[in-house]
């Protein structure tokens, strides 16, 4: 069942991440989230469906309700939709409990026996933070109070603008397991923007690249990142090999196709590497190692200066200079 539609979205900005012309729909329960570089137009369009920011053009529809921007409502935002700001605030000097208590539309004392409220406390794991005053809390924990508060309301649409920015590894992973259970146990629906790889890639159903102002792909996270349409889509998800046509020609044989122009897109896990001579595989000369705990990344110059990358997990058996043929895993 369709939740949002927006249609012909648009907004010009002086600083140059306005909006031409977005359009897409989100279904009830899909998680969606948006990648793109700085200044692509992401947060932007996450105000625009909260009823924030008022768009040029184009509608936005939540339930089958167009919401309204801050010129047509004294109070902005749209009932249903929570957004989570970069730079939220909470109350100083007051308790978490207080905050949240403060925060839920039922009254004081019905709040604190709240069934709801003490199941989020534990989904938002900040059950052990209600006694601390919001001073005292480290930056992973006010955020997850801050997501905390706006969950309390029950929306049926919540929006992230960049949550994982400036956390630390370990209230990052705290935050991820929170968002991904949020879906499934609170039944909210999610839309995401983050530029790290890894946080949309593996929570996603749906993913929407953005670049100045405009979706130019969007699709499942494996199509996204095992058949990028450019440059700038491939290195948004990790890694890349670019390979001209007469690489590409070497390492599919047969299955070339001439039509190919730009070259192949290839992620280095998708390489692997011998030192054994073999068909369709390039030769090479590792020109450098790297080191990352789980796997190695070998970089081997091959013909006319290109440098291909590989990931290994046996990078013990590979050493600068060595003679190495690459070709593709089977």
């Amino acid at each position: 069942m369709k939740l949002l539609e927006v249609i012909g979205i648009e907004k010009k900005e002086e600083r140059g991440n306005g909006l031409i012309d977005i359009n897409f729909t989100q279904k009830r329960f899909e998680k969606i989230a948006i990648a793109g570089e700085t200044g692509s137009g992401k947060s932007t369009l996450l105000k625009i469906i909260a009823g924030l920011t008022q768009p040029d053009a184009g509608n936005t529809y939540f339930e089958e309700v167009r919401v309204k921007g801050p010129y047509e409502e004294l109070i902005p935002g749209h009932k249903g939709i929570a957004y989570l700001y970069q730079n939220f605030d909470l109350p100083h000097f007051l308790t978490v409990e207080q905050v949240l208590i403060y925060a839920n539309p039922l009254s004081d004392t019905e709040a604190e026996k709240d069934p709801f409220a003490h199941s989020l406390y534990e989904t938002c794991r900040i059950t052990h933070l209600l006694k601390r005053r919001t001073d005292q809390l480290s930056g992973g924990e006010k955020q997850r109070v801050a997501l905390t508060r706006l969950l309390i309301t029950q929306p049926k649409l919540l929006l992230l603008d960049e949550p994982f920015s400036n956390l630390d590894m370990i209230h990052k992973n705290i935050l991820k397991e929170v968002i991904a259970e949020i879906s499934d146990k609170l039944e909210i629906t999610c839309t995401l923007v983050s530029h790290d790889p890894l946080d949309t890639l593996s929570w996603a159903d749906t993913i929407l690249v953005m670049k100045e102002g405009k979706i130019i792909q969007h699709g499942t996270p494996e199509d996204l990142y095992k058949k990028p349409e450019s440059e700038y889509v491939a290195g948004l998800f990790g890694k890349y090999n670019l390979l001209p046509p007469p690489l590409s020609k070497i390492l599919l044989g047969a299955k070339y196709k001439s039509t190919d122009k730009e070259g192949l897109f290839i992620r280095p896990e998708h390489l692997t590497v011998t030192k054994a001579e073999r068909d369709l595989a390039i030769k090479g000369i590792i020109y450098k190692t790297y080191y990352y705990g789980s796997h190695s990344e070998l970089a081997i110059r091959v013909e006319r200066g290109y440098i291909i990358t590989v990931r290994t997990i046996h990078s013990h058996s590979f050493e600068r200079g060595h003679v190495v043929y690459v070709s593709l895993l089977q």
